[in-house]
């Protein structure tokens, strides 16, 4: 049990769409007007205070994952990352592969597509492997693999991959290991000093409960001198008030990947919810979720549960998947009793966080067997 709930804007029926985006908080609103508009309300020049908003973000999410504060960089989204990261190296000789899952989220897909043009060429695990065994893993991996897209957990099935191990075997054959934890940070316990990554891509708009826009990069001191990103600005610069049209110079650190002037908003945003949710604990979060996740996979057929039975093998969502017959009387029923979820080409997405309920959990359970089972 967690001693105190932090406090969520209410919502009719049952949400379960914490995979896609985390409701927000009742301090969402008050931070934001503190954080943001009062500065640009009462401030001749708000800029040395909303970059302080932005410097809390990225303390945040040391304080959340490990890692210090310069070696986060604010970023859009994930694929804006992606894209300065894969367009910032050069690969060597024959060494040229980035190696994906075909289960990975497509919108990362497509950046590794457009490295071809850096000289990179795609390798792909088939869908459906198991990416829990590092096993697998070590099958796909040869002397032309230079980098790997890590996805800690998989949006479609949960799958929660061993990235410490994976990690570990990517050191060892002298591969680039780059993590997306889209669908785990926030709800699987993270610590970036274990996992020894290469690189990290986030954001806080599903399971933070931070909004969109909020994304970010974290890089190890030994990668960061290895990228040159080509998507830069004045935020990029070693010195951003030099203002030298002649003379640009590298941040020395993860800033290199900032860019030109940056938005602010969604930081404030986010920093709120990740105080918020590190303050109740990802390990009580975590432990929430297993319970209603595990109701809900001991509720159903077996034959239904798409998602891995074992929990450290799955994230914080169960994919069911009910038989052809049944899909749409399901589909039908949840809608009616007003549950918030969604479909993939796997299944039906049920993701419960801390403002659900056991009894939220059993209401869905009563729907499913009403109209399947």
């Amino acid at each position: 049990m967690i001693d105190r709930l932090p406090e969520f804007v209410p919502i009719e029926g049952v949400y379960l769409l914490s995979h896609s985006v985390g409701r927000p908080l009742a301090s969402t609103a008050e931070a934001l007007q503190r954080g943001f508009l009062d500065h640009w309300q009462q401030q001749g020049e708000p800029w040395p205070l909303w970059l302080e908003a932005i410097e809390e973000f990225n303390q945040a999410l040391a304080g959340l994952l490990g890692g210090r504060a310069d070696q986060f960089c604010p970023q859009a989204n994930l694929s804006s990352g992606f894209t300065k990261l894969l367009f910032g190296l050069r690969p060597g000789g024959d060494r040229n592969q980035i190696l994906l899952s075909e289960d990975d989220f497509p919108s990362m897909a497509f950046v590794a597509g457009q490295a071809r043009a850096n000289g990179y060429e795609l390798k792909f695990m088939p869908a459906g492997s198991d990416l829990t065994d590092i096993a697998v893993w070590q099958a796909h991996i040869d002397e032309r693999v230079a980098l790997a897209l890590v996805t800690h957990v998989q949006s479609n099935t949960g799958m929660q991959v061993p990235v410490a191990r994976v990690c570990a075997l990517l050191r060892q054959q002298g591969v680039l290991s780059v993590v997306d934890v889209a669908q785990s940070i926030g709800c699987v316990p993270i610590n970036l000093d274990d996992w020894r990554a290469d690189v990290v891509l986030g954001s806080c708009v599903k399971w933070l409960c931070g909004g969109p826009g909020a994304g970010f990069i974290w890089i190890s001191d030994p990668m960061l001198p290895k990228v040159a990103p080509k998507d830069v600005g004045w935020f990029s610069h070693s010195n951003p008030f030099e203002f030298d049209v002649h003379k640009f110079e590298y941040h020395p650190g993860a800033n290199r990947f900032w860019g030109g002037t940056p938005s602010v908003l969604p930081y404030v945003t986010a920093a709120n919810s990740i105080r918020v949710l590190t303050g109740v604990g990802i390990d009580a979060i975590r432990r929430h979720n297993l319970a209603l996740t595990q109701s809900l996979i001991d509720g159903c057929d077996a034959s239904w549960i798409a998602s891995p039975l074992q929990a450290n093998r799955r994230g914080g969502t169960v994919v069911i998947q009910p038989p052809a017959s049944a899909m749409e009387p399901v589909i039908e029923e949840l809608q009616r009793r007003q549950v918030h979820f969604d479909r993939r080409d796997t299944g039906l997405r049920l993701s419960p966080h801390l403002y659900n309920t056991q009894q939220e959990i059993d209401q869905v359970l009563a729907c499913l067997h009403r109209a399947g089972q």
